[in-house]
């Protein structure tokens, strides 16, 4: 697929560039990402370039992730990075949703917003049935973004995630497109408890 761009009320939501790859590097020394997201660490320019230049790219090419820079909506595009948001790991009509807010930015909803975004492009555009948010248990900030886009707490997985060499516990959260008044691409049957 050929990107996209996708606008909020304050947010432009676009494909990250090789211009981009300074304020990834930067964003990236956030000692808070490397404890939940398996970075390279140190971060190196390098490691930006090859997000920005192969990992991106390759995502979009192939469908198997769509990676996007959060921006405060301007004419120019010319306002910081704020956030990153992808989609990545579809199955049978799953996608899983990933994000970080950059340092600076935190607390002001950027995510949150940047994640109903890509929630509704993902359900009407992408024909997605299920969006889950997963994350390691204690990482209480992104599960707040979660739980604040409408995401539905589930469970924690055992051993749900890999993080720098070990299985961590993981939980999980999911949004429908019920959740945000939308159809569904395939009937929705909930169990009767």
């Amino acid at each position: 697929m050929e990107p996209v761009v996708l606008t909020s009320e304050r947010l432009i939501l676009r494909t990250f560039t090789p211009a981009d790859t300074e304020d990834v590097r930067a964003a990236c020394q956030d000692p808070e990402l490397h404890r939940w997201i398996p970075l390279p660490d140190p971060y190196r320019r390098e490691d930006a370039e090859d997000f920005v230049l192969r990992h991106v790219p390759e995502g979009w090419r192939d469908d198997t992730e769509y990676t996007f820079s959060a921006r405060a909506l301007r004419e120019d595009g010319s306002g910081p990075l704020l956030a990153s948001v992808s989609l990545h790991h579809p199955r049978a009509g799953t996608w899983e949703v990933g994000f970080y807010t950059v340092k600076e930015h935190r607390g002001n909803g950027y995510a949150t917003e940047a994640v109903r975004t890509l929630a509704l492009w993902a359900f009407t555009a992408l024909g997605c049935a299920r969006l889950e948010w997963r994350a390691q248990t204690g990482n209480t900030g992104s599960r707040l973004v979660a739980e604040k886009a409408g995401f539905t707490m589930e469970g924690v997985l055992r051993a749900g995630l890999e993080h720098r060499g070990t299985r961590r516990d993981c939980e999980i959260a999911s949004l429908l497109p019920s959740d945000l008044g939308l159809p569904s691409p395939v009937p929705y049957l909930p169990s009767r408890q």
